[in-house]
């Protein structure tokens, strides 16, 4: 079995005792039996982990969805007079908020990476001078390609994987998180803190408008990333030999076999 550039052998627990063979009578088959004896999990992902994950995801979806109608605002509603509504401000609260809370949950999850065990750290980095991840990458292409016949097991995240959540969260988050917060450095004001922390990056790009653009270019990249993620996750926990969605609830992976490759 492989987990990114290491190889590593799952061997059956010891000192574990089977199960009564009364508690699995019933519609349990031999081949059922012999199904359970052979299933195997690692724990992977720590709480810290599946606690930013499920609350970047929120974060993310309440990014999109106000960001979405910042660059392109609510029609007319009638739903008072706009002297009596506030419409758009809960809208950039909102935004806000959740950028506030994807900012500060990714600082954590850095924090976690030099603290939490060896698969919290794949987010961040890339074996890139590692021939054997580079040979698992391309199988992982040609997997999702449907030219192999059958996956490999990983305990972690698969080459490709890493490679997608590099790009798209670390780099990605990184991006957002700076231009975002560039934007909002504008409307406290060019003697704010935080316009002295991240100013520069309206430098940079020329001007806030354009980094407005950007923003709102980087979070179609973001959308488009979440569908593949989606569907990626429900296609490997049918298709591979491994848990892929119950791994970030519970934290263990789930082998379907017990083959060591």
């Amino acid at each position: 079995m492989h987990d990114g550039s290491k190889t590593a052998t799952i061997h059956q627990p010891t000192g574990v005792e089977p199960l009564p063979t009364a508690r699995l009578t019933g519609d349990a088959t031999a081949q059922d039996i012999e199904s359970i004896r052979k299933r195997t999990s690692v724990y992977v992902y720590e709480v810290p982990v599946r606690l930013w994950h499920w609350t970047n995801a929120l974060a993310i979806m309440v990014l999109c969805l106000t960001g979405w109608f910042i660059g392109n605002p609510f029609p007319s509603m009638q739903i008072a007079e706009p002297v009596h509504q506030f419409v758009f401000g809960y809208t950039r609260f909102a935004h806000f908020a959740a950028g506030w809370i994807l900012t500060i949950g990714f600082a954590a999850r850095i924090y976690w990476a030099f603290f939490g065990n060896h698969h919290s750290r794949q987010l961040f980095y890339l074996p890139i001078f590692n021939r054997h991840w580079w040979s698992e990458l391309f199988f992982e292409i040609r997997w999702y390609l449907f030219l192999e016949s059958e996956p490999k097991k990983y305990v972690g995240h698969n080459p490709l994987a890493q490679l997608a959540m590099f790009m798209f969260m670390t780099v990605g988050l990184t991006f957002m998180i700076f231009t975002g917060l560039a934007l909002y450095s504008e409307g406290l004001g060019a003697d704010s803190t935080l316009h002295h922390l991240f100013g520069w990056v309206l430098t940079l790009f020329g001007n806030s408008q354009i980094v407005h653009s950007v923003h709102h270019l980087g979070m179609w990249f973001i959308v488009v990333f979440m569908i593949i993620h989606i569907y990626v996750a429900i296609r490997e926990d049918i298709m591979s030999r491994q848990s892929i969605v119950s791994t970030m609830i519970s934290g263990h992976r789930t082998f379907k076999d017990d083959r060591a490759d």
